[in-house]
């Protein structure tokens, strides 16, 4: 079995690259939506931001390759995750102070 969806290891995660990936405010708003650690659906219609698929998509992708979220494949339904108990770990404090500036920010 293949992952089309492979992840950094957490320990190669470096915190500029992380920072870099949440300066997008789009981005910091789909992570402040996923620090709840549960799955949520890559549908563009759940997400309401009002950009193209292919933009979302994007930015989805540039979250799972700063190894800040990974994603979930269950059949033909995707879904994205916050790496969240690693992110913990690794930084701790950040997801915290991510899901707070992001929801000061709305």
């Amino acid at each position: 079995m293949t992952n089309d969806y492979p992840v950094p290891d957490m320990a190669d995660v470096e915190l500029v690259d992380v920072l870099r990936a949440v300066a997008d405010p789009i981005r910091l708003r789909i992570v402040t939506v996923l620090g709840d650690g549960e799955p949520h659906s890559k549908s563009a219609p759940d997400w309401g931001f009002d950009v193209q698929k292919s933009t979302l998509a994007h930015h989805f992708k540039a979250l799972r390759e700063a190894g800040i979220t990974r994603t979930i494949v269950e059949g033909r339904s995707h879904a994205i995750q916050l790496r969240r108990a690693e992110l913990d770990a690794r930084f701790p404090g950040l997801v915290d102070a991510l899901t707070h500036a992001g929801a000061a920010a709305d």
